[in-house]
């Protein structure tokens, strides 16, 4: 057990309806490539094939879509905001609140169709971003305004 499985660490996880925000995007882009295929069926040869094989490979993150989502997470730590995602490739970031820069609350169209929100935090190190996907809009907001409160005391003795 690592200090970031620790019993005392209560991980937050994504709304359930961003399931079905990647399953859209999933889809829409499987749709684009298939609308490649047919275009280029209308070329004599196997051309349909540019765009077939990348819809198929579009297409198998269906299949663990739900495992994926499950593996999004971020905590409320004392000292610092943990965020975990990833199946195959997995990260793991922990964020000194004295360090954030900005935090800032994001909606594409899907996400205002299904309610949801994306919270983005920065800080100098690039590697050290955040984006939490998948958030309802209301804990999105109130995570934002929690966070920008802890950052704030922790900058005054800097």
């Amino acid at each position: 057990m690592n200090q970031f499985d620790h019993p005392n660490i209560q991980w937050h996880r994504v709304s359930p309806k961003f399931v079905m925000r990647e399953v859209v995007t999933i889809i829409i882009g499987v749709l684009v490539w298939a609308a490649i295929a047919v275009a280029l069926s209308f070329i004599p040869g196997m051309w349909w094939l540019m765009g077939a094989i990348p819809a198929l490979l579009t297409a198998i993150p269906l299949t663990y879509v739900v495992q994926r989502t499950r593996a999004i997470g971020y905590a409320l730590r004392q000292d610092d905001l943990l965020f975990r995602r990833g199946l195959f490739f997995s990260r793991l970031v922990a964020v000194p609140y004295g360090r954030l820069q900005m935090i800032d609350v994001r909606r594409g169209p899907i996400d205002r169709m299904l309610g949801l929100s994306a919270l983005r935090t920065m800080t100098a190190a690039p590697m050290s971003q955040v984006l939490v996907p998948g958030l309802p809009e209301a804990e999105a907001e109130q995570l934002r305004d929690h966070l920008i409160r802890v950052a704030e005391t922790r900058r005054a003795g800097l």
